[in-house]
């Protein structure tokens, strides 16, 4: 399954507490992102957007560094139309059938990636994320896929059907340096207490990433293990298909 065949390199015998990082927003700003691809150690997932021109060269410094990445699925805020997904999100307004194409249209972009997720710059869908009815054929069609799922949703309930994880914070909002770096602490002190803590960036930053940087390089010092989010991936809350991977 793509999860397991593009999974990032990590060593799962590794008894430190696991801290991961998605940097999202990867493909919308060229320049950046293959800056932050250079510069981020192997360890921090990124998540590229469906809407990133000629993705390829992308992909390919990507996968050289290392990393693994996620498709971000554009999918309707709360603050919809003030903040606008695109002309290819998921709507609440939208059939079944529409939300379906839009989605195929999403996941045929570009291959390689090891799951979804609703974070895309700025917005994190949670308006579609938060009405089961609508997200729940998205995670059923994700799963048949071998495909996780990461909710940028701090606090939210884990969603059904598929792997994946929920944001435990988001580290840019706000995004200077003081307040990305406080954000990161946190993130530390939760992966201390229970074992695993995700993060989310939501968008490719020059300051974030320089702080994302000398956080990650740190990690070991502080006994904390950086990982991928497949190492961090938990089974479905209603349990798992007898062929996906058990963690």
């Amino acid at each position: 399954m793509p999860m397991q065949v593009y999974a990032a390199a990590f060593h799962r015998a590794d008894p430190r507490p696991r801290v991961g990082l998605v940097l999202s927003g990867v493909g919308l700003d060229r320049d950046a992102s293959l800056e932050a691809i250079h510069s981020l150690p192997a360890g921090i997932t990124l998540a590229v957007s469906p809407y990133a021109q000629d993705p390829a060269p992308l992909l390919a410094a990507i996968r050289a560094s290392g990393h693994e990445y996620l498709l971000s699925i554009p999918m309707e805020p709360e603050s919809f139309p003030l903040n606008d997904p695109g002309n290819h999100a998921l709507l609440t307004s939208q059939t079944p059938a529409q939300n379906q194409r839009q989605l195929e249209w999403a996941l045929s972009r570009f291959a390689g990636y090891v799951g979804a997720t609703g974070a895309l710059g700025l917005t994190d869908g949670e308006r579609f994320a938060g009405s089961a009815e609508d997200m729940a054929p998205v995670l059923q069609d994700l799963a048949r896929r071998g495909l996780l799922y990461v909710d940028p949703r701090p606090h939210a309930t884990r969603l059904p059907f598929a792997w994946g994880r929920t944001a435990d914070v988001v580290i840019d909002d706000p995004g200077d340096a003081a307040s990305v770096d406080a954000a990161l602490h946190r993130l530390d002190r939760i992966a201390e207490r229970r074992g695993r803590a995700l993060g989310v960036v939501g968008a490719v930053r020059p300051v974030a990433v320089a702080v994302v940087a000398a956080w990650a390089n740190g990690l070991a010092s502080q006994g904390l293990a950086l990982a991928p989010v497949t190492a961090l991936a938990l089974p479905p809350p209603h349990g798992a298909r007898p062929d996906q991977p058990q963690r």
